[in-house]
């Protein structure tokens, strides 16, 4: 069933799989991210390649004092909305992490200006008893490793952040997924030491809009990864902070 959703984050590699994806099954969309410019010709080539009704506008994430007024003009070019998906995100570089105001940028980035939207999406759809909001977070959040524990820090918090609200919004019938993708072909990892059985944006943004006929809250994908991290998890900590990883 076709609705409207609006995609934060979407000039990101995953982000545009899964707006793909949505507009293939007929959905019409709002583009959001802080590349007018780029967002443009996303948003016409969706429309040329589906057919469907793509608007777009100006999102910082980190600008969180903007964030009440953005999407109450999404209400309103939109009328209604049916979900959304949270896409954004920024990697950082660890060894620059050591430096807080590098730190603080990539925790803003990562949750600050999650929760900061989210709070009004949940706001919104919860007196309306519909809707899905989509997180997308990332297995480094699932065990702080030194090669990325800042933004695994900021997404494991993410992570939790979506499992509190999945409970608080069960009531009233909105749908929370938290999508935690492993290794992606995008700008944010390309050539990053260690990677491997890396998957395609595409691909992933297909599983992701697929979980929405499924009834799994937290998604791993490639969804081999729920094994993966499973054994990462459980090294014991002795052992696993002797590791490089």
């Amino acid at each position: 069933m076709s609705g409207n959703v609006l995609v934060l984050g979407a000039t990101s590699a995953i982000a545009r799989g899964t707006a793909a994806a949505f507009a293939a099954r007929g959905d019409n969309l709002y583009l959001a991210s802080r590349d007018l410019e780029e967002l443009k010709r996303i948003a016409a080539d969706l429309h040329v390649r589906y057919g469907v009704k793509v608007h777009y506008g100006l999102f910082d994430a980190e600008a969180t004092a903007t964030h009440a007024a953005f999407f109450q003009s999404v209400i309103m070019e939109m009328h209604e909305l049916s979900g959304v998906v949270l896409a954004f995100g920024l990697l950082g570089d660890q060894q620059a992490a050591r430096d807080f105001n590098v730190a603080e940028k990539i925790i803003a980035s990562n949750f600050t200006g999650a929760v900061s939207i989210l709070s009004h999406c949940a706001n919104h759809f919860e007196p309306l008893k519909r809707g899905f909001i989509i997180g997308i977070s990332s297995v480094a959040g699932d065990r702080g490793r030194q090669s990325n524990y800042v933004y695994g820090a900021a997404k494991g918090a993410l992570s939790l952040y979506l499992q509190g609200l999945r409970n608080r919004l069960f009531a009233s019938g909105v749908r929370v997924v938290t999508i935690k993708p492993g290794f992606v072909d995008t700008a944010m990892t390309f050539g990053l030491p260690g990677l491997f059985l890396v998957a395609s944006p595409q691909e992933i943004g297909q599983k992701i809009v697929q979980t929405l006929n499924k009834s799994a809250d937290v998604v791993y994908l490639p969804g081999f990864w729920r094994y993966i991290m499973l054994i990462i998890k459980h090294i014991p900590e002795p052992i696993f902070k002797r590791m490089k990883m």
